[in-house]
């Protein structure tokens, strides 16, 4: 059977723990001027534990029970991951990738079997050329410190990425990347153009010498399937100096589920310089039965002003009743502070930290979540929303909620083969289901975690199907796993078993990424439990 090839030192017998085998050789072969000290922390290190937890974006993996790395390696230069993936090969130890710590399941710093962190927080720089309109960043960086770098030298140019500022780019980028300017230009990575990426053999590529092949997977792919990426370029895109924000909230008996209803067939087909955007959820009501209604909150950003916008939205959707007071005339930094959970009265300099001090008030940086994710391609009918009103009641005020993205525009004018990300035409909008609670514990965990599938069961009859699509930055595991490996070389995953979650994140496009994984990584050494599988050469045709 064709599989994965996980792989296993060519000695079997060791003297020592891999782990002190690893250290030493990177004592010996770290370059002299940076020292082993600097870089790397183990358990025995009084910094280990602040360094490790300082990008562990959800709660659920802080517990001291969630398996922890034997090593951390917080590299400054290249060279340093190139020794990293040398003593990491040559000691059988997996390598996790971290640049903002965001992942929905934790991959980029959890393991089952024994393996090491390669934080990039130190890859975190920012240099931009005006004239050309291009940017370089380091994949360590957070996208707060693109947005606000770029704001620094220009007020006409933007990119766009995400909402909330602390993802970082490394993550965000390699599996596409969608943001507030999605309808417009497209998701991150279609706006990338070059990147350097340390290979399994240690080699420097840049988009020259690694091929189109391999630029095009790790532009949603996700680039930790292929080795490490230290930056990227980015070609930056032209928006007005004044856009136009507002937030308009309505409850069940302010006529929501009517107006949520006829928004399907609005915000698809809307000018592609408005995104118009739905937060739904369950909120505390003196007025409703149980104490508790459901309110959908309306966001938009236009790239224009609110004397362009206002006269669109009466022509296209009077029933919102958007008016003038309800919108603020901004820049596109203030927009990035109103999506990343800003007032837009504070500094943009907050969006450049990594834990702000100013906290974020989007629920996901504040309490213990699980998502899911669905895409919608025919219109929902009311009654189908009224049963997700009745489970969302079933959560806390604010513990539950539906984030729902329209697409059109410039997502369906590009097809869905141009990256690995495919979820182009076709898709009226996306809907991201959170869980969230603030209580710890594995009670808690489970009690929430099995309401998030009892909601996304319920979501079954209205969203895609074969595959039943979903977004790899908003990863899953309920989806379907890789094989466990213990390191031993004799587990391994099979076309037709990865293809259980791999069809749902990149549809008829997975079978193009195992060509490439197998091609440029055929030991399968970047490997995690929803990372591209390798197969074997000889067999692969079987499963493909």
């Amino acid at each position: 059977m064709a599989g994965i090839i996980y792989y296993r030192p060519a000695f079997s017998v060791k003297c020592c723990p891999p782990q002190n085998d690893f250290l030493q050789c990177l004592s010996l072969h770290l370059p002299n001027k940076t020292g082993i000290s600097s870089v790397v922390y183990t358990p025995n290190d009084a910094s280990y534990l602040s360094i490790l937890l300082s990008s562990v974006r959800s709660l659920r993996f802080r517990s001291a029970s969630t398996p922890r790395p034997q090593v951390i390696v917080t590299p400054f230069e290249e060279s340093q991951i190139q020794t990293t993936i040398l003593c990491a090969r040559e000691n059988g130890m997996q390598i996790r990738i971290r640049s903002g710590g965001h992942d929905y399941e934790g991959l980029s710093y959890t393991s089952q079997v024994p393996f090491v962190v390669l934080d990039l927080f130190n890859f975190s720089e920012v240099a931009i050329d005006v004239d050309q309109k291009t940017a370089w960043v380091g994949a360590g960086a957070i996208i707060g410190q693109l947005y606000y770098r770029i704001s620094q030298t220009s007020k006409t140019l933007a990119f766009p990425a995400g909402a909330c500022p602390t993802v970082g780019v490394g993550g965000l980028f390699s599996g596409g990347g969608y943001g507030p300017m999605l309808r417009k230009f497209g998701l991150a990575a279609d706006n990338i153009i070059d990147a350097r990426i340390i290979d399994v053999n240690g080699r420097i590529l840049d988009r020259k010498s690694m091929g189109e092949d391999l630029f095009w997977a790790i532009r949603g792919g996700g680039g930790s399937s292929f080795g490490v990426i230290t930056a990227w370029k980015l070609k930056l895109v032209t928006v007005p100096e004044t856009l136009t924000i507002f937030s308009v909230g309505r409850t069940i008996e302010q006529n929501a589920t009517q107006l949520v209803h006829k928004w399907q067939y609005i915000a698809p087909n809307l000018d592609e310089d408005i995104l118009l955007s739905i937060s739904i959820g369950p909120v505390n009501s003196s007025g409703a039965a149980g104490g508790k209604t459901i309110q959908a909150n309306f966001n938009s950003v236009y790239l224009g002003g609110v004397d362009k916008l206002l006269p669109l939205l009466e022509q296209s959707f009077p029933e919102l009743g958007v008016r003038r007071e309800d919108c603020t005339e901004v820049s596109w930094i203030q927009s990035a502070l109103f999506f990343g959970g800003y007032s837009i009265q504070v500094s943009p300099e907050v969006v450049t930290s990594r834990n702000p001090e100013i906290r974020s008030t989007l629920p996901i940086t504040r309490y213990y979540f699980k998502a899911k994710l669905d895409y919608v391609q025919e219109p929902i009918s009311i009654k189908g929303f009224e049963g997700m009103w009745k489970l969302l009641l079933e959560r806390e005020a604010n513990m539950g909620e539906l984030l729902v993205v329209p697409y059109g525009g410039k997502m369906k004018e590009i097809s869905e083969t141009a990256l690995p990300f495919p979820h182009r035409a076709g898709n009226l909008y996306k809907i991201q289901q959170l869980a969230y609670w603030e209580e710890s514990g594995a009670v808690a965990s489970e009690r929430s975690i099995s309401w998030s599938r009892k909601l996304h069961d319920y979501m079954t009859p209205y969203v895609s199907i074969s595959p039943r699509a979903s977004y790899m930055n908003y990863r899953d595991l309920d989806l379907g796993v890789n094989n466990y490996n213990g390191g031993d070389g004799k587990t391994s995953t099979s076309y037709a078993q990865a293809s259980v979650w791999g069809l749902k994140y990149f549809k008829n496009n997975f079978k193009r990424l195992v060509q490439i994984k197998t091609k440029v990584d055929p030991t399968n050494f970047f490997r995690n439990e929803q990372s591209i599988p390798s197969l074997y050469s000889k067999s692969s045709s079987k499963n493909n």
